[in-house]
């Protein structure tokens, strides 16, 4: 008996854990909802730390947990770590602190699905609790090491180009047939520990191979996948626990991830297989960025012309990219845009949906630069604009702006939906080089009629033009 539980309510304990489940479940899907706009998403969040709150709290009363001071250790652990986080990451680093959530995640999930299966080895399992066991186990496990190797990508560690090798599609393939089959063995037979062992190394090694092969350009998209992944990997965990609000909570993570996964690559214009088996990257469809290579020569512009530029503009639309987060230019970029305001500019920014390192990055970078939200447009709805726009300000994209997309067959990112700023009276862009971007193809807007490029770190040429504006 649960130590923590009154003998005299221990009957009605189990419908008001259900009821208290329930309850939490309503507020996941509530503050899931409210994510969906940046005006609500910090009472979204907090609906749904509420309702996690409820489900870890009214777990400590399930009869089946005995060692409860474990998890009020973990609730305690994890909440220093979680506030030294949130204080300390870089929103440059976002990214990569997503990867390792979507890793511990999945390990969380087949960690506790291995751990249900030595508790109860000598107890007979059912069908269906075996297949969930799998799945967890399996999911969980790919995650895990997807996520770490997403994590060395993003961080650097390891090279962001795809890493290929002769028939990297074969093995691949070859490796999940096998883990299928040991699957299949392990569900007819649970009593031999050696399958259970198989699937998990398969699995561990299946989640690295799958990952090394994406190019950095395509991370978003595997961010969002892997986070899909983790919540099936959870909801999985659910029904070998007999856990709803665990069920509930996988499920609602693991649809959100996939929806999202869906949208990314449709702004892409590239079908889910071709992101992950497709190895983008590898070629390139020009040289590699240097006006040498490609015999054109691109305008400079200086900080005292741009200010002329932007000052009698009527419209000024922002395209922000990584390179924004690198430079940690968002604070600086607001600055100018009020200032550009206060003479009656027409501020607009531009987001493209895979802008950035992980879905929706710009968007979160933008928001802790306390940037107006109105003012922030997707594409389609900006891309109606840039006609009637005197000044586009590209600021770190690159791969999302490339006019290729639009007009050359042999570029890789061809029919790719782009932001058309090409289509404004003048683009500046912001650049340290002329290097070429995820996608590692030379960007045609360099060299534009009506391009300009303002070199440098994005944070000091904004400053720069911060001091020209206010001499102007």
């Amino acid at each position: 008996m649960n130590p923590l539980v009154p003998e005299a309510i221990a009957d009605y304990l189990p419908n008001a854990i259900q009821l208290a489940y329930l309850l939490a479940a309503v507020l996941f899907i509530l503050g899931l909802k409210r994510l969906s706009s940046p005006a609500t998403a910090r009472s979204g969040n907090m609906l749904a730390s509420i309702g996690m709150f409820i489900g870890v709290v009214v777990t400590l009363f399930d009869r089946d947990i005995i060692s409860f001071e474990f998890i009020i250790a973990g609730i305690f652990i994890g909440a220093i770590i979680g506030a030294f986080l949130a204080r300390k990451v870089q929103m440059t680093s976002m990214p990569e602190l997503v990867s390792l959530f979507n890793g511990f995640g999945g390990a969380a999930s087949a960690l506790v699905a291995s751990g249900e299966y030595f508790r109860l080895a000598t107890e007979p399992f059912g069908g269906h609790e075996l297949g969930a066991m799998v799945i967890s186990l399996f999911i969980g496990s790919l995650t895990f090491t997807g996520s770490m190797i997403a994590f060395g990508k993003l961080k650097g560690i390891i090279g962001g180009s795809p890493m290929v090798y002769p028939g990297y599609k074969v093995v691949n393939t070859t490796l999940l047939i096998i883990l299928l089959v040991f699957a299949v063995l392990f569900v007819v037979d649970a009593d031999n520990r050696t399958f259970y062992l198989v699937i998990t190394g398969l699995a561990l090694m299946l989640g690295i191979l799958l990952v090394l092969p994406i190019g950095g350009a395509d991370m978003p998209v595997v961010i969002s996948l892997l986070n899909s992944l983790t919540g099936l990997a959870a909801s999985a965990t659910g029904f070998v626990l007999n856990n709803n609000l665990l069920i509930i909570s996988g499920t609602l993570v693991g649809s959100a991830g996939l929806i999202l996964t869906m949208i990314m690559c449709k702004a892409m214009n590239r079908p889910l297989a071709n992101v992950l088996f497709g190895a983008f990257g590898t070629e390139a469809a020009g040289p590699g960025g240097t006006t040498a290579d490609m015999g054109k020569t691109v305008k400079e512009v200086t900080a005292e012309d741009l200010s002329v530029m932007t000052t009698y503009a009527k419209r000024v639309v922002i395209v922000p990219g990584y390179g924004l987060a690198v430079a940690q230019a968002q604070h600086v970029i607001r600055e100018v845009a009020d200032f550009l305001e206060s003479k009656g500019v027409d501020i607009r920014y531009g987001i493209h949906p895979v802008a950035g390192r992980m879905p929706g990055h710009m968007n979160v970078l933008l928001a802790e630069a306390n940037v107006p939200y109105p003012q922030l447009f997707d594409m389609d709805d900006i891309n109606k604009e840039f006609e009637k726009t005197d000044v586009v300000l590209v600021i770190g994209a690159n791969d999302v702006v490339n006019p290729d997309a639009r007009t050359n067959s042999n570029s890789p990112i061809y029919g790719m939906p782009i932001l058309n700023v090409d289509e404004a009276k003048s683009v500046v862009i912001l650049k340290r080089s002329l290097n070429p971007g995820f996608a590692g193809i030379d960007n045609q807007l360099f060299y534009g009629e009506n391009s300009y490029i303002f070199f440098g770190d994005a944070k000091k040429s904004l400053e720069t033009l911060i001091q020209a504006l206010k001499e102007l």
